[in-house]
């Protein structure tokens, strides 16, 4: 990961969150616990808060949604 921006790794890191969402409502963990799915819409939202000064509100909002649509 060395010599990626930290706008990268932010991006990295939306898309891993929401491939856990994916695999908790469509992979083998079917019952995963309310908490469970929680605890990552709650890193995209910090996530969304760090992508803010970069892009701003409108645009954070609109990959996290995107990512998230196309992800589930």
């Amino acid at each position: 990961m060395e010599g990626k921006s930290e706008f990268a790794l932010l991006r990295q890191k939306i898309d891993q969150e929401v491939e856990m969402l994916h695999r908790l409502k469509n992979g083998f963990a079917q019952i995963a616990s309310h908490e469970m799915i929680m605890h990552h819409y709650r890193a995209l939202d910090r996530y969304y808060t760090e992508l803010v000064p970069y892009v701003g509100e409108d645009a954070a909002i609109t990959t996290i949604c995107k990512s998230i649509e196309e992800g589930l």
